[in-house]
């Protein structure tokens, strides 16, 4: 390699792009204190804008970034240059709001740089919203949980339906859909999906389940044993053909102290815990087991 292809190469993006009218202006504007950097023109050209003046995202849907890829990054960008711009919109004549690209800043401000290779766009808050979410889900590998969050958010701020979410996210409605089903899984089961704990087939497996105590119990046999996809697959057919118990006479309602306590003891046994209290204040505790083993599994916590 030659010495002037080796010094291109750590000059980044602008090196790259030195044949750019665009670029060059926008590096004599930069250096011009006549004329900053902040009065550019050109909203679709690769810009250097100093990192003191940019605002992170506010609708960022990525909430963890892994610190060692960060590092990797910024040695990268040490050596080599940010070679893919950042996208910012302006919001005056100094100051700029990140559309997407936080993992890039982040990197670049441990490289030490004081100033980024950016694309200026005009942009309202929901198509901010929109494109950093497509920004994440295409490049930056979230977490099921973190799509299906960002998705509702979506649906929720921009009024967008199904389908037209799916269209911008290059998603059919389908795979839409099972992402949003995800938020109605029990909170233990979404933090492990967010963690790495089970994946998507696995949580897909749960949601043809429609008991919370259900899903719970599957959920725990999934840890313990570090079943497959396809044994929950199995054990959910298992217990779909098991004949339903019919609901008798509805319980007394219970009042708020009493309804977290079942609340507390259902979360406590990782099961539907029922608490039946008549109006002289006497009642019973239930907790439904679904097979000898999680009896043994509840009998080891009440130390039987």
């Amino acid at each position: 390699m030659s010495t002037e292809k080796r010094n291109a190469l750590g000059k980044g993006l602008s090196a790259l792009l030195n044949d750019s009218p665009s670029v060059n202006q926008n590096k004599n504007n930069y250096s011009n204190p006549s004329n900053p950097v902040s009065e550019i023109d050109s909203l679709g050209s690769v810009n250097e804008i100093k990192i003191s003046e940019i605002e992170v995202n506010p609708f960022q849907p990525r909430t963890e970034f892994d610190e060692q890829a960060l590092a990797d990054l910024s040695a990268s960008i040490k050596l080599q240059g940010l070679i893919q711009p950042i996208t910012v919109r302006r919001v005056n004549s100094h100051s700029y709001q990140l559309i997407s690209g936080e993992r890039r800043l982040r990197a670049s401000k441990m490289a030490g740089l004081t100033q980024i290779p950016a694309y200026v766009r005009t942009a309202n808050d929901q198509q901010m919203l929109e494109m950093a979410l497509i920004e994440n889900i295409q490049r930056e590998n979230l977490n099921a949980i973190e799509v299906a969050l960002s998705f509702q958010r979506m649906i929720d701020e921009c009024s967008l339906k199904q389908e037209e979410l799916g269209d911008r996210v290059s998603k059919n409605r389908s795979t839409v859909t099972n992402y949003l089903r995800l938020l109605k899984l029990p909170p233990t089961i979404q933090a492990s999906i967010r963690d790495g704990g089970i994946s998507m087939g696995h949580a897909k497996a749960l949601l043809a389940v429609d008991d919370p105590s259900v899903q719970l119990y599957i959920f725990q046999q999934v840890i313990k044993n570090e079943l497959s996809v396809r044994k929950v697959e199995e054990m959910v057919r298992e217990i779909q053909k098991a004949p339903q118990k019919k609901e008798g006479k509805q319980p007394e309602t219970l009042t708020y102290q009493l309804q977290k306590v079942q609340d507390d003891l259902a979360s406590k046994f990782s099961t539907r815990v029922k608490l039946k209290v008549n109006a002289q204040g006497n009642g019973s505790i239930e907790i439904p087991f679904l097979s000898e083993d999680d009896l043994g599994r509840i009998l080891e916590m009440l130390d039987w």
